[in-house]
């Protein structure tokens, strides 16, 4: 079956992209539900997009619903709908997601922040395939994959009693993990290059823009905690900002600000994250010793008065491979 022209396309050519994509093709065509675990930014949905059009219900409604973005009492509503008149606001009868859904995929992200009293209506959902509307005493019947998304620890929130371990249970026929962009090499590149070729075409420029060796090792050494997201943001940002063919300056932090009062006795912000403040100052040190040094770790080690040992041994906790 052919892969949906609708639904945007992932692309690589690492082994841990290639392997990840052949365990999304072979998931897709077993009829039941599935987690996809992964950082934000990774492309969860779009993992779950490719489930659900490599499978037999392609041609059936896939539904989303971002659980972060409503409040726990509207979620319920949101899911299975309401009738008329079954809380404030409620004029008329509304279908609610999992309706929408039927005969197709229903994609539930950020699946770990949902009540645990809405936790059971999707239970019966995944058992019996019936609902009740909010308001209503009548059971509606639905066919309908879920397929789950979440950057947490499921089974700590099932032990944390958040997360019903029945629920979980169901859900988890097969737990799909995505790789994080830090971990698939050469992929950044080629991804970074299609960003940077649509976001040129999107402004009309005549030529394809290119980017310099240290915008290079900055790609490839930046640890991309947004992942495709922020590689993303960070290419386009660049490639506007460009005024010829050649990337000259990536920008990873778009908040710092250059007005900034640099006063070291200014008093700090209590409470502060110590820990992340000296890990954030060691990546950026790093990062402009190693583009100084034209990526000779030896040069970058005396830049920053390191022996070669201490250099590595910061390389590697910044840079774990």
């Amino acid at each position: 079956m052919d892969y949906k022209p609708g639904s945007q396309d992932a692309f690589g050519e690492s082994d841990v992209f290639l392997e990840f994509q052949q365990l999304l093709g072979q998931v897709a065509h077993v009829d039941r539900s599935v987690l996809v675990i992964g950082e934000r930014g990774s492309g969860k949905e779009l993992a779950a997009s490719r489930i659900h059009y490599l499978s037999a219900r392609w041609n059936a409604p896939f539904v989303t619903l971002n659980c972060a973005a409503l409040s726990p009492g509207l979620i319920e509503s949101e899911l299975f709908g309401h009738e008329r008149g079954s809380f404030t606001g409620a004029t008329g009868q509304r279908k609610g997601r999992f309706e929408e859904a039927d005969g197709g995929s229903l994609f539930l992200d950020e699946i770990g922040l949902i009540p645990i009293e809405v936790q059971e209506k999707i239970l019966r959902v995944v058992e019996y395939g019936t609902f009740q509307r909010v308001g209503s005493s009548r059971n509606v019947e639905v066919n309908v994959r879920i397929l789950g998304a979440t950057n947490q620890d499921l089974p700590s929130l099932c032990d944390a009693g958040l997360f019903k371990r029945d629920l979980l249970d169901r859900l988890s026929f097969e737990v799909l993990f995505i790789p994080p962009l830090r971990e698939r090499g050469d992929d950044i590149l080629k991804l970074a290059d299609h960003f940077a070729v649509k976001m040129s075409r999107e402004l009309e420029k005549d030529v394809s823009p290119v980017f310099s060796e240290e915008v290079l090792y900055l790609i490839m050494n930046h640890s991309w905690p947004g992942n495709i997201r922020e590689l993303k943001n960070a290419v386009e940002r660049a490639v506007y900002r460009e005024d010829g063919p050649i990337i000259t300056d990536l920008i990873l932090d778009p908040f710092l600000n250059p007005w900034m009062e640099r006063d070291e006795n200014k008093a700090p912000e209590w409470p502060m994250d110590l820990k992340s403040e000296v890990r954030e100052l060691e990546e950026r040190r790093l990062q402009e010793a190693m583009v100084e040094a034209d990526g000779h770790q030896g040069k970058a080690a005396e830049l920053l008065g390191l022996s070669y040992d201490q250099f590595r041994g910061l390389y590697r906790k910044v840079s774990p491979e």
